[in-house]
């Protein structure tokens, strides 16, 4: 290995060493005190019910624990969203499992809380996997109710989603282990089994104060909506337990008589490792854009190192070919960073999408849904390739054919993102807007508008315009204080934590788990069957 392999191996060691300790922090969820609060309820908090009902021998694909993060600073943040979630296994069945964190603001609901549980049943949606709910919220949080509670992608979407997810015949299970309240009492009675857990769980569309308040009856909270009261007076919950262990006890008993489900049918045999060292996949990409061969990743990340490259020497800037990941089939379409020449001696450079590179990608993805076979999306891109020679040449027409494939296409997408994600290439290569199954980042990925320092220099001769407009004169110096400050901004807002904390992408990973996070993604749309007819728009020829 060279000088560069080893310096871009020191950055991620380093990047994934402070990502480990942002978990950590975030993993103690709404604090030390918090915590104990719960163990006087005897209650346990929601990473530890998760640990208890999941299989210990199959992986836990935690989903946006970065949610949140370093978001709503005035109401003292929300860590992973106020809502522990993943894609694990219970009893053998992969399943989705969702948490609330009744350590953080009481389980109260913010903004983001909404879009990751909504991004939950999602999951649950598209792979048709069962849905575990560990309910234990004080509902909205009224201070931001405005940016909860009324959109089509608010609170009020969790219940249609769980109505939508009966009609479709994916099992929903409910386990209330403390709060249940207002609008969410409807969510575990619109799933298909209710659990309770005694003195600490409770379902109410008003609490006692707001009983009082209302119509003046005194009541207290267990004779109000207990566990004894809905399972021996209302009949609302179906089942009640003693201890939350015994709660959880019961859903690996239901998920252990789940019947089989017809399955997609994705080509999968016996998985070997590869032949090339996973974990050097730390040392190829660099977190400075240089260029790289994205085969070094890809014979890292396949079976036996072994991929059928497509089209091999035409439209050479993206990489498409085919290999197995854990014995799945795939088809991956990667951005190539290196330089390259094409047969007319043409130089391309790496991480841009020119027009060959673009017209060979929508062929690739085309055969892809012939042949029902996955596709797997590397990105590292910078985007389009642009000036007059381009333009003239049609790469918005080429580029166009891409995204048309990509956006119609049927079969399962997984993006990772390896390194930038730039521009209409962050779209041309499956980013969050077009749907992927799954999407994950790199710790160093970047993912923004343009790259920071093309940003900057734009914001900045913006901003000089204003100013001279205004008749102020700006120093040689002040430019450069002024370029420096946009860029740091700019940059700080391009960076993995800032996506994973708006959910654009589903969770940061460690390179060497790429081929897990793959894997697991398949797995899990390999339960639904019911893939759609491949139709396209236009395309311009």
């Amino acid at each position: 290995m060279n000088l560069d392999f080893n310096r871009n191996e020191d950055v991620m060691k380093l990047a994934l060493s402070d990502m480990q300790q942002k978990l950590e922090k975030i993993f103690e969820g709404g604090g030390k005190k918090a915590i104990e609060k719960q163990r006087e309820k005897n209650k346990l908090t929601p990473r530890e019910r998760i640990d208890y009902l999941v299989d210990r021998d199959r992986p836990f694909i935690e989903i946006g624990a970065f949610a949140g993060y370093e978001m709503y600073k005035e109401q003292g943040g929300c860590p992973a969203g106020g809502t522990v979630a993943g894609v694990g296994y219970v009893s053998g069945r992969q399943c989705v499992i969702v948490a609330n964190d009744q350590t953080v603001k009481a389980g109260a609901w913010f903004p983001i809380t909404g879009k990751k549980n909504l991004r939950m049943q999602e999951i649950a949606m598209e792979n048709h996997l069962p849905i575990i709910y560990l309910v234990d919220s004080a509902g909205v949080f009224l201070p931001m109710q405005d940016e909860i509670f009324p959109d089509k992608e608010h609170f009020g979407r969790i219940f249609r989603n769980n109505a939508k997810l009966s009609a479709m015949g994916i099992t929903q299970i409910a386990a209330v282990m403390g709060a249940c309240v207002a609008g969410g009492a409807y969510l575990p009675i619109m799933s298909d089994e209710t659990l309770m857990v005694e003195n600490n769980g409770s379902i109410f569309l008003a609490g006692p104060y707001l009983v009082k308040a209302a119509i003046g009856e005194d009541i207290d909270a267990e004779t109000l909506g207990g566990a004894v009261t809905h399972t021996e007076i209302s009949g609302i919950a179906d089942y009640k337990f003693p201890t939350e262990q015994a709660c959880m006890d019961h859903i690996k008993k239901i998920m252990s008589l789940l019947g089989e489900k017809e399955k997609a049918g994705f080509d999968r045999i016996q998985a070997k490792p590869p032949k090339r060292n996973e974990e050097e996949l730390l040392g190829i990409v660099s977190a400075e854009g240089k260029p790289y061969d994205v085969l070094n990743v890809i014979e890292r990340i396949v079976d036996d190192s072994e991929f059928e490259e497509f089209k091999q020497d035409y439209g050479k800037t993206i990489v498409c070919g085919y290999g197995r990941i854990d014995g799945w089939a795939v088809g991956i379409v990667a951005n190539q960073r290196k330089i390259v020449k094409t047969r007319k001696g043409e130089m391309q450079m790496g991480g841009v999408i020119y027009n060959d590179s673009a017209d060979k990608a929508a062929r690739f993805i085309l055969n892809c849904n012939q042949k029902k076979i996955p596709l797997v999306f590397l990105q590292d891109v910078t985007g389009f390739m642009v000036g007059s020679r381009s333009e003239h040449a049609g790469i918005i027409k080429d580029g166009a054919k891409m995204v048309n494939a990509v956006a119609n296409s049927v079969v399962p997408k997984i993006t990772i993102i390896i390194g930038n994600s730039f521009g209409a290439g962050n779209y041309a290569m499956c980013g969050k807007a077009y749907d992927p199954r799954f999407i994950y980042a790199w710790p160093t990925a970047k993912i923004a508008v343009m790259g920071g320092d093309q940003a900057a220099k734009t914001l900045l001769q913006i901003q000089v315009a204003a100013l001279k407009a205004k008749g102020k004169e700006i120093s040689a110096e002040d430019e450069k204080n002024l370029l420096n400050e946009i860029k740091s901004r700019y940059d700080s807002q391009t960076t993995a934590y800032y996506a994973a904390a708006r959910l654009w992408v589903d969770a940061i990973i460690n390179p060497v788990e790429t081929r897990k996070y793959i894997s697991e993604a398949i797995f899990a749309a390999n339960h639904n069957a019911e893939l759609s007819d491949l139709k396209l728009g236009v395309f311009q020829v």
